[in-house]
C-alpha cells in the first residue's frame, strides 16, 4: 500500500490498523533541538481519545503513547522520531457478521476491488482510528511552529443543523463542552440533536473551522504546491472529511469583484508627526518574512492565502465531515458474492466523528505549515547566506 507519507522536508508516516497490535507514526525531519515529551504528544492524543463522553465510541483506548527514537533528554535528536501506542481494547468478534458484506458508507468494497482482500474488523487500515499517527506527527510539528509565534486552533463549528452563532464564538469555551463548540448554548442544542439521532440509531455530521494565525507571508509553492491546496489535500485526506473552503469559501460564487477583493491599506506606522494610517484600515498588520510589513487588510475573503502564497494574515478554513457510516439502523446492501441482503452494524461507534476530528484536522494543518515553512526557508539566496553566515 502506497501513500502512508505526507511531507516533502518534514515528512510523516502513520503505520497500523484499527484491531492490529499498535499504531503509530515516524517523524522524519524534525530539526534538532526541539523540546519533545510523551507528555506533550500525550495532550493532543487525549483530545481523540475516545470513551470520553457519551457522544464518542465506548471503545476503552488509554491511547498512552511511547517515544520509541529521535529524543535525548527531552529534545529531538534530528534522527527519526518513532512514536506507538498500542491497541488494548479490541473487540474484533463484533465485526463477524459483516466480514462477508460490504457496509454502507464504508470503504470494504473499494478495498476488495483493490486488493482482493480487505481487514473487516473495524475497517483496518480504513479505521478513523489510523488518525491517531497523524495527531502524533502534528503534535510534533505544533513544538516547531511555537518557535515561530504559529498558533493553529480548530473548532466545532456545526454538527447537523446546529451551527455556532454568529458573534457568539468564544474559542475558550471548546474545552467546556464535550462537542468542542465555541458557543455554550448552541453546544446544548446539539447533543439534545444527537441523543434523539441516538434514539435512532443514527448518526450525525458536520463542520470543522480552523483558524492559524501568525504565518509570516510567502509559504506555499505558487504553482502544484500552493498552500491552501497542500492543506486542503492534508485535510481530506482524513477519511471522514468530504469538503473544504477557505475564506468564504463558495460564498464567493455569489459576490462581485469588488465585493470578494480584499482591499489592502496601510497599517499605523510612525512618521515625524505621530502615527499615521488609513482610518478605514481596521484589519491586523499584515507579518512579513521576519518583520511586519506595514500592509494590512480591510477583509479576509481570501482566507489568508494569495496565489497559493500565505499573505501574513489569518488563515481560515472550514471542513465538512460525513455522518459516522457505522450505525445501529438496519442497511441494505450486498455480500461478496453479489446477494442482497441487510445487516445491522454492532459494536462501539460514535455517533459523531466531528468532536475527536477537531484535533486531527488542527494536525494535519501543523504538518502542512512546518513542511512549507522549511521549504520556503529556500527560496531566497539571503536566507540560505543567513543559515551559513555567508556575507
Amino acid at each position: 500500500m502506497a501513500g502512508n507519507t505526507y511531507g516533502t522536508l518534514f515528512r510523516v508516516t502513520t503505520f497500523g490498523e484499527s484491531h492490529g497490535a499498535a499504531l503509530g507514526a515516524v517523524i522524519d525531519g524534525c530539526p534538532a533541538g526541539v523540546l519533545l515529551s510523551e507528555e506533550l504528544l500525550q495532550c493532543y492524543l487525549d483530545r481523540r481519545r475516545p470513551g470520553r463522553s457519551r457522544f464518542v465510541t465506548a471503545r476503552q483506548e488509554a491511547d498512552r503513547c511511547r517515544i520509541l527514537s529521535g529524543v535525548f533528554e527531552g529534545r529531538t535528536t534530528g534522527t527519526p522520531i518513532a512514536v506507538l501506542v498500542q491497541n488494548t481494547d479490541q473487540h474484533s468478534g463484533d465485526y463477524s457478521t459483516v466480514r462477508d458484506c460490504y457496509r454502507p458508507g464504508h470503504a470494504d468494497f473499494c478495498y476488495d476491488q483493490k486488493y482482493g482482500f480487505r481487514d473487516y474488523r473495524g475497517g483496518g487500515r480504513s479505521s478513523g482510528r489510523e488518525t491517531l499517527g497523524r495527531v502524533i506527527g502534528g503534535a510534533v510539528a505544533a513544538a516547531v511552529l511555537k518557535s515561530f509565534g504559529v498558533e493553529t486552533q480548530a473548532w466545532t463549528e456545526r454538527i447537523g443543523p446546529v451551527r455556532v452563532t454568529p458573534g457568539q464564538r468564544t474559542l475558550s469555551a471548546c474545552s467546556l463542552n464535550s462537542l468542542w463548540m465555541p458557543d455554550t448554548a448552541a453546544a446544548e442544542r446539539a447533543e439534545k440533536y444527537l441523543e434523539e439521532l441516538m434514539g435512532r440509531g443514527d448518526s450525525a455530521g458536520g463542520e470543522i473551522a480552523c483558524s492559524i494565525r501568525g504565518v509570516p507571508a510567502g509559504l506555499g509553492e505558487p504553482v502544484f504546491d500552493k498552500l491552501d491546496a497542500e492543506l486542503a489535500k492534508a485535510v481530506m485526506s482524513i477519511g471522514a472529511v468530504k469538503g473544504i473552503q477557505f475564506g468564504s469559501g463558495f460564498a464567493a460564487a455569489a459576490l462581485s469583484g469588488s465585493e470578494n477583493n480584499d482591499s489592502f491599506c496601510a497599517a499605523g506606522r510612525e512618521k515625524s508627526g505621530g502615527t499615521v494610517a488609513d482610518e478605514d484600515c481596521k484589519g491586523a498588520e499584515l507579518r512579513g518574512a521576519g518583520t511586519q510589513s506595514g500592509v494590512a487588510k480591510r477583509s479576509n475573503h481570501a482566507g489568508g492565502v494569495l496565489g497559493g502564497i500565505s499573505d501574513g494574515s489569518e488563515i481560515f478554513f472550514t471542513a465538512a465531515v460525513k455522518p459516522t457510516p457505522s450505525i445501529a439502523k438496519r442497511q441494505r446492501t450486498v455480500t461478496r458474492a453479489g446477494e442482497e441482503t441487510e445487516i445491522e452494524i454492532r459494536g462501539r461507534h460514535d455517533p459523531v466523528i466531528v468532536p475527536r476530528a477537531v484535533v486531527v484536522v488542527e494536525c494535519m494543518a501543523n504538518m502542512v505549515l512546518l513542511d512549507m515553512l522549511m521549504r520556503n526557508a529556500l527560496s531566497r539566496l539571503d536566507s540560505l547566506k543567513r543559515v551559513y553566515g555567508v556575507e
